[in-house]
C-alpha cells in the first residue's frame, strides 16, 4: 500500500520514492503539497525552480501524466524520465514561457555538454507525479532525484527541439531525456543545504555526488515483479484514450483483414528498427498476417532476426459490454507458426486473456503483445492524439477493403 504523508507534517519530512505527500482539505491552491513540501519553488506549473539567476538551487519538475499533446513517462526498469518542456501552445518561441522551463533545460544541457563539462552548476531535479487522494486533489507522488542525459544516449538526442501542429499552427517545444538516480530517500537535511547554496554536503545522496563529480549514471532500476498484466491495464485508462481505440474498432470491425496493414505499421511506429516485409494474403498467410525483420547492430552492418505478427481487430471494453479477449487458442496458433530463430508479434485492439498471458510467459514464448492501449499510446507518441487525427489517418492510409476473416 502507498504511504501517504499528511499535509501537517510536510515540512518536515524526507523525500521518500512512491511516497504520496497530501494536499490540504479543501481543494484551495495555497493547500498544494508541493510548495510546502519543498520551500520556495511555488504552487503553479510543471516547472517550479528555486533561486534567482541562469543556475538554480533546485527545480521540482511536475507532470500529470495525462497530457496527450506532451507525453511525460518514465521507465521503472531502466531510470529514464522522458519529459516536455513548457511551450506547449502556439504563438511562442521555444524559450519564450512564462515559467522559463525551456530556458531552464537549454541551460542544463548545455552545462552537461560543455568542454570539460560543468555538471556542479547543474540543480538536483526532484520528480513528481500528480496523485490525488481522498483529503486532496492537490497531493504529489514522489518518483525521484533525476539529473539531465542518460547513459549511452547521445549529445544530439537528450534535448531535442520537436515540431507540434494545433489548429494549423506549428511550434517547437523540448523532448529532454533525464535519469532518475539511485537514491531511496532524500533527507530534509539536503533539501535545507540546498536551499543555502551547499549541494555537496553529507547529507547530498552517493548516487548524486557520484554524478557530479565523475559523471557516473547509477540509475534507480527495478525489476517489475508482475509480469502478467491485468486486462485493465492492456486497456485505455482516460476517456480520451478510450475514445481513440473506439474509432479504431469502428473503422476495421466490419473488414478486420484490414486491420492486419495498420497493426503492422503500429509496431514500426513503436520501434524505427522494425522492417515490414509482407503484409500476406489472408487464403495462404498459413496463420501469419505480417512477417519482417527487426534490425539489431550497426546500420552499415545489421544482423536481423525475423518475426511473425499476427492481428486481431476484436472488440474492446464498451459502457455496457466487456471486452472480447485473446485467448489460448489464439495466442497458440501464432505460437505454432513461429519458425526457429524468429520471435512473434500480436496486436490487438482489444487485450489478452490472462491464461493466454500466463502461459506464453511461463513458457518463455518470445512473443510481443501489444494490446489496445499500447496502440493508443503508440499513436500519442507520433502526434495522433485525437480521434480527430486517428480517424484522418485510417481514412487517408487505411481504407476497408471488406471481407472477413
Amino acid at each position: 500500500m502507498v504511504q501517504v504523508i499528511p499535509h501537517e507534517v510536510l515540512l518536515g519530512t524526507d523525500l521518500v520514492i512512491d511516497a504520496v505527500y497530501e494536499g490540504k482539505a479543501g481543494g484551495l491552491l495555497a493547500g498544494e503539497a508541493l510548495s510546502r513540501l519543498i520551500p520556495g519553488v511555488g504552487n503553479q506549473g510543471g516547472f517550479r525552480a528555486s533561486g534567482g539567476g541562469d543556475d538554480k538551487k533546485l527545480v521540482a519538475l511536475f507532470t500529470s501524466g495525462e497530457d496527450k499533446d506532451w507525453p511525460d513517462s518514465l521507465d521503472l526498469s531502466t531510470g529514464q524520465f522522458v519529459y516536455y518542456g513548457d511551450n506547449k501552445h502556439p504563438g511562442h518561441e521555444l524559450h519564450d514561457t512564462q515559467r522559463s522551463g525551456n530556458l531552464i533545460l537549454r541551460r542544463v544541457f548545455s552545462l552537461l555538454h560543455a568542454s570539460p563539462p560543468e555538471r556542479s552548476l547543474i540543480p538536483p531535479f526532484f520528480v513528481f507525479k500528480k496523485y490525488p487522494t481522498a483529503v486532496s486533489a492537490r497531493s504529489f507522488q514522489f518518483k525521484g532525484l533525476a539529473v539531465p542525459g542518460f547513459l549511452g544516449l547521445p549529445s544530439t538526442a537528450d534535448l531535442v527541439a520537436v515540431w507540434k501542429t494545433s489548429d494549423g499552427q506549428r511550434f517547437q517545444n523540448y523532448r529532454a531525456v533525464f535519469t532518475v538516480l539511485d537514491a531511496a530517500v532524500i533527507q530534509r537535511a539536503w533539501i535545507g543545504d540546498l536551499a543555502a547554496g551547499r549541494p555537496l554536503t553529507t547529507h547530498a545522496p552517493q548516487a548524486w555526488v557520484d554524478w557530479v563529480e565523475r559523471g557516473k549514471y547509477r540509475a534507480l532500476t527495478a525489476e517489475s515483479t508482475t509480469v502478467i498484466r491485468s486486462l485493465a491495464s492492456q486497456l485505455p485508462d482516460t476517456a480520451q484514450k478510450s475514445a481513440i481505440l473506439d474509432t479504431i474498432w469502428k473503422h476495421f470491425s466490419s473488414a478486420p483483414i484490414s486491420f492486419e496493414a495498420f497493426a503492422a505499421r503500429i509496431f514500426q511506429m513503436y520501434d524505427q528498427r522494425v522492417v515490414i516485409d509482407e503484409i500476406t494474403r489472408g487464403s495462404i498467410d498459413g496463420g501469419r498476417d505480417a512477417v519482417g525483420r527487426y534490425r539489431i547492430g550497426l546500420i552499415d552492418d545489421p544482423v536481423y532476426a525475423e518475426f511473425s505478427l499476427e492481428a486481431k481487430c476484436y472488440r474492446p471494453a464498451g459502457d455496457e459490454s466487456a471486452a472480447n479477449t485473446v485467448g489460448v487458442k489464439e495466442v497458440s496458433r501464432l505460437i505454432s507458426r513461429i519458425r526457429h530463430r524468429e520471435f512473434g508479434v500480436l496486436v490487438t485492439t482489444s487485450a489478452v486473456a490472462r491464461q493466454a498471458y500466463e502461459e506464453v510467459r511461463q513458457d518463455k514464448h518470445p512473443i510481443i503483445f501489444l494490446c489496445g492501449k499500447d496502440i493508443v499510446d503508440i499513436l500519442l507518441v507520433n502526434g495522433f492524439n485525437t480521434p480527430q487525427l486517428v480517424s484522418e489517418l485510417l481514412n487517408n492510409e487505411f481504407a476497408v477493403s471488406g471481407g472477413t476473416r
